[in-house]
């Protein structure tokens, strides 16, 4: 058992529970959202002030991931009161954000294990709530980087995107595309692979098909693996995912749902009205 005390680290796509967002040895790294010049460190850009942005300009605002120098700072600053460091980040497919870590890990000269979540949001919380779980146990910390790793590849996920505007302003669908989906209500799910790769699930007519489709493939989830608890994120839509909850709890009574909001970095792409579910079938 490990006497050695251990750092955690992650990035700002995470939701951070209270208890995370509290706990004295979490450290958050924040992502940046860049709009008209202006850049907002994302954990202090409100959801109000973001969608306000969003619905205002043309162009959807950009994102950057910290750079090494920021992680660089961190590491330095936490080899004075830790042994090592364990850091979780956003898929590795979607950002720079866990090269920039490891970069800085080694210019601080730090021993950080740093691990590829393949997923973001509610999957990294998964993935430090059971680091942080195993580290009060006193589990060595390259045992608790493999079981992390291993946990990392049952994630799953399912997204519906609250309109295919911001996949338009952000050049990924043509206007003829944008227009066809619209006049036919396509409601595109999408998911995040266990490699850490986002593509498009299934194309549904209407909202109300796809969101009873999305409980119908969790269904399946659970009934074939052992799944307690999911996450339900959404983009500034609180009500769609308090009834997405209510209807998955009618099907499924024995899941427990946690409900939160995407972070800033990750609304700028997938937009206002955003549901997603993520639950580890590990």
């Amino acid at each position: 058992m490990t006497t050695k005390k251990i750092a955690f680290v992650t990035d700002s796509t995470i939701f951070l529970s209270e208890q995370l967002r509290t706990h004295p040895d979490v450290f958050i790294v924040p992502m940046v959202v860049i709009s008209e010049g202006v850049e907002y460190d994302d954990t202090n850009l409100t959801s109000d002030k973001l969608y306000d942005i969003i619905r205002r300009e043309k162009e959807i605002p950009k994102t950057s991931q910290p750079n090494s120098n920021k992680f660089q700072e961190l590491y330095e600053q936490l080899k004075e009161n830790y042994d090592q460091a364990i850091a979780i980040h956003v898929s590795s497919k979607l950002s720079g954000t866990l090269s920039s870590s490891n970069a800085g890990k080694n210019q601080a000269n730090f021993p950080v294990e740093v691990i590829d979540s393949c997923s973001l949001s509610y999957g990294i919380t998964d993935l430090l709530t059971e680091g942080l779980a195993l580290a009060e146990k006193g589990v060595e910390v390259p045992t608790i980087a493999s079981r992390l790793r291993e946990r990392a590849s049952h994630g799953r996920n399912l997204i519906l995107l609250g309109s295919l505007e911001q996949l338009y302003k952000g050049g990924r669908m043509s206007g003829t595309q944008f227009l066809l989906g619209n006049l036919l209500k396509i409601k595109p799910i999408l998911s995040i692979t266990s490699t850490g790769e986002l593509g498009l699930k299934e194309r549904i007519r209407s909202e109300k098909k796809a969101v009873s489709r999305i409980i119908a493939l969790l269904k399946e989830s659970v009934q074939m693996k052992k799944v307690e608890e999911i996450g339900i994120m959404h983009g500034n839509a609180i009500e769609k995912a308090h009834d997405l909850s209510d209807r998955i709890k009618q099907e499924i009574p024995h899941l427990r749902t946690v409900i939160g909001e995407i972070s800033s970095s990750l609304a700028v792409h997938a937009g206002e009205g955003t549901v997603a579910i993520f639950w580890n079938e590990g």
